[in-house]
């Protein structure tokens, strides 16, 4: 079904890896449509409820874009280049299900790109950040300047960015890059359980929740307020609302229907 990809579904979780180990998972053209068509499916399968994604071995999640395409660009091709991962990077971080980046290794320039636009990062205590574009004359071109100055704050960003050195997996929990660091070989287990517990919640509610907390990276406070309470009203109509605040009164675990 797919060549640069392996596509797993675990119960309601898929997994989703990259698998160019020998060019350490390097980002191309084939793997970021095959990401986009893997995650358009996990969308439209109604038994899936949230994603992993994560690089296959144990050395690199991603360690960057395939230099080989981008040493061809001009700055035409550039910008539609620069678009296009965009464009695949921004369905990821909308997506309505919760996905979760294991980061295994490397995860340097469109790897840290692609993990910073999942909705939760976790790392393996071998894992390595960086956005190293400077080193070869241009700068992060799939979102690193504008998530990355979002998630670590202006000062980290700049010294990342213009000095193109990686940091490791415990500065990155410094930072807020990451939520957690595991590891290695409790990374999958790990990710798995934290997005089993998510997947136990309300699925509306997890969906409005995503929405909202994406809205507040783009809308002034008031606007964003003002979603937040739209967003509030939508789960109050819901199945989901009615069984989750009667299961409570009445002490018992709820049966959340995703309706």
């Amino acid at each position: 079904m797919y060549e640069t990809i392996l596509f797993e579904q675990k119960g309601n979780i898929a997994i989703i890896t990259i698998n160019r180990p020998d060019k350490l998972n390097a980002l191309n053209k084939k793997v970021l449509e095959e990401l986009y068509n893997a995650f358009k499916h996990c969308g439209e399968v109604e038994t899936i409820w949230g994603v992993i994604l994560t690089g296959s071995g144990e050395k690199a999640f991603v360690a960057g874009a395939d230099i080989s395409e981008i040493n061809q660009l001009t700055p035409q091709t550039g910008k539609e280049f620069a678009l296009k991962g965009q464009s695949i990077f921004n369905y990821i971080e909308q997506f309505p299900k919760p996905v979760i980046c294991a980061v295994n290794g490397f995860a340097l320039g469109g790897g840290c790109e692609l993990a910073m636009a999942c909705h939760i990062r976790i790392a393996s205590e071998n894992a390595k950040f960086g956005q190293p574009e400077v080193n070869l004359g241009i700068i992060p071109g799939y979102g690193g300047t504008q998530r990355l100055t979002r998630l670590i704050g202006k000062g980290n960003s700049m010294y990342m960015i213009l000095t193109g050195e990686m940091i490791d997996a415990k500065t990155a929990l410094q930072y807020g890059l990451v939520s957690k660091v595991v590891p290695l070989n409790e990374l999958l287990n790990e990710a798995e359980k934290i997005l089993n517990t998510i997947t136990s919640k309300g699925r509306i509610a997890i969906t409005t929740a995503i929405r909202s907390i994406n809205a507040a990276c783009e809308l002034p406070l008031s606007e964003g307020l003002k979603f937040e309470a739209d967003m509030f009203s939508v789960c109050c109509g819901t199945v989901d609302f009615k069984e989750g605040t009667s299961a409570f009164l009445e002490k018992r675990k709820p049966e959340f229907k995703g309706k």
